[in-house]
């Protein structure tokens, strides 16, 4: 701590003092000369603790000033040349108890201006293909997907994300919604267009893949690209027990998604799920869960379809290592029953492991295994080698072999690669 002037003056007396009160007691001086002495003494003590007094009455006023009161009527000393005068308040930006009785401002004008605008990120997903494939063909080079997101805070009781996407096909308003996190009885609820909690893959968007593509059972089974995404309201609640985390969610939605697509306009479509997850040690966890989605399809006007689906997720990554090994395993399986064509059945599943083997470099495989829910008795199969590199957190490069055999007995062989870039604050994805 630095001594102030003042106070080094009280000290530096006192030692001197100190001093010739000792010089005193040692030698024998003159009554009358010791007394002017002391008199001398006392006056230079008394003028260090005026000069200390009026500065520190000072310092108080404008203090006062700075907090918004008013300064006393006359100083008590000039200020002190040494002190930076006080910055000149903007109107409405002084304190609580201050004359117009603002909040006070925090941060500056640049910080200011941000304070009511969303976070935004832009995601570039760049694909390209090499090989033959005659069934489902895609493109050599395809800057196949630019993802807008809007995320914000609406009020301590909501929030609010918004996601577009802009392809070769035109714009798509992929996701918007509000979330209610706080609402009586534990309850969280989201509101309106929303990807349904079928699963584990169905909810993650394109560039959250740790593939190039979907799996085949999505593709057969849950509507493709789109999936199940609809308009409507989610609500989900923690089940508590002492046993493993548990959260039921049901939703409600309308007609207008890929999988459930009725020509009535008041059909709905219904989608339950309940997850569970348990930590298995220090360094590995696992997650559960059993989803039902029921609605018409569209094929006429009273045809459904129902799909039942399983989920497990196992995740290793050792805590107490500075290695950057871990490893995921996941697969879901999906049985899809619908009521034309006889009650059509068909069954479908992925399982996909990825471990990361040095510190910015992973390896998956995937084997995909897919009835095809329209066309009965057919089966298509494949399998798939990745490797993927992050340089660093907004960016990744992926390599993908993949081997598909279709039931119209082709068998393709491609290599895809894909490149993800990323700016802005991009709000973190569902675990």
């Amino acid at each position: 701590m630095t001594m102030s002037m003042p106070l080094f003056r009280l000290v530096v007396v006192g030692i001197v003092l100190g001093g010739r009160a000792s010089m005193l007691f040692a030698q024998p001086t003159d009554a009358q000369a010791v007394r002017a002495e002391f008199d001398q003494l006392r006056a230079e003590f008394d003028e260090v603790r005026r000069a200390y007094g009026d500065r520190l009455s000072a310092l108080e006023a404008r203090l006062l000033v700075l907090e918004g009161g008013t300064p006393p009527a006359v100083p008590l000393s000039p200020p002190p040349t040494d002190v930076p005068a006080a910055a000149p308040v903007p109107s409405g930006a002084a304190g609580a108890g201050g004359p117009q009785g603002a909040l006070p401002v925090y941060g500056n004008v640049n910080a200011l201006s941000k304070i009511f605008n969303p976070d935004l990120a832009v995601i570039g997903n760049f694909v390209g293909a090499a090989g033959k494939n005659s069934v489902n063909p895609s493109p050599a080079l395809e800057m196949r997907e630019a993802e807008t997101s809007l995320q914000a805070i609406v009020d301590p009781y909501a929030r609010a994300d918004f996601f577009f996407a802009f392809g070769p096909e035109g714009a798509d308003f992929e996701e918007g919604y509000i979330t209610f996190p706080t609402l009586p009885g534990g309850l969280l609820a989201k509101v309106g267009k929303m990807r349904g909690a079928f699963g584990k893959t169905n909810l993650l968007h394109p560039h959250a893949l740790p593939w190039t593509d979907r799996p085949l059972v999505t593709e057969n089974l849950l509507g493709g690209e789109e999936g199940l995404a609809a308009s409507g309201f989610s609500v989900a609640r923690l089940l508590p027990n002492r046993w493993m985390f548990l959260e039921l969610t049901g939703e409600v939605f309308g007609s207008d998604s890929a999988l459930f697509n009725s020509p009535g306009q008041r059909e709905l479509s219904y989608v339950g799920h309940l997850r569970g997850y348990q930590d298995v040690s220090e360094s590995s966890n696992l997650d559960l869960g059993t989803s039902f989605a029921f609605g018409h399809n569209g094929s006429d006007g009273s045809s459904v379809t129902q799909l039942i689906g399983v989920d497990a997720t196992f995740r290793y990554r050792p805590l107490r290592r500075t290695t950057g090994r871990r490893l995921l395993a996941r697969t879901e399986l999906m049985w899809s029953r619908r009521s034309e064509a006889g009650d059509a059945t068909a069954f479908g599943v992925y399982a996909s492991a990825d471990y990361q083997f040095a510190r910015r470099w992973f390896a998956g495989l995937r084997y995909d295994y897919a009835e095809r829910a329209v066309e009965t008795q057919t089966l298509d199969t494949g399998m798939s080698w990745l490797v993927t590199f992050w340089p660093s957190e907004f960016s990744q490069v992926r390599g993908q072999y993949r081997r598909t055999r279709y039931a119209e007995a082709e068998t393709a062989h491609e290599v895809l690669f894909q490149f993800l870039f990323s700016i802005g604050a991009h709000g973190a994805h569902a675990f």
